[in-house]
């Protein structure tokens, strides 16, 4: 029997490459609408980070989002993102 291989995708804060079930997916829908896809099933172009404050503060300010997106993320959408990675 093979072995099924687990898809590895790279977090954009500190750039190690992980399972992707380890890693939270922040989506832009194709309305345009950055979130959060905590399912990982949401439609749309994705971006990977893990689930912690600083890779998410990392990959904003090396603009990994921007890149990604081709579009600046809004602040209230970022404070929306990490309140959702920090629980609260």
């Amino acid at each position: 029997m093979q072995k099924r291989k687990v898809p590895l995708r790279q977090c954009g804060g500190c750039g190690e490459m992980k399972p992707k079930a380890e890693l939270v997916r922040v989506v832009r829908s194709p309305e345009g609408e950055i979130s959060l896809d905590l399912t990982g099933k949401k439609n749309g172009r994705g971006s990977y980070i893990c689930n912690n404050k600083k890779c998410f503060e990392k990959a904003v300010k090396a603009k990994r989002f921007e890149r990604a997106f081709g579009v600046k993320i809004p602040d209230e959408v970022e404070k929306q993102i990490l309140e959702e990675i920090n629980g609260e």
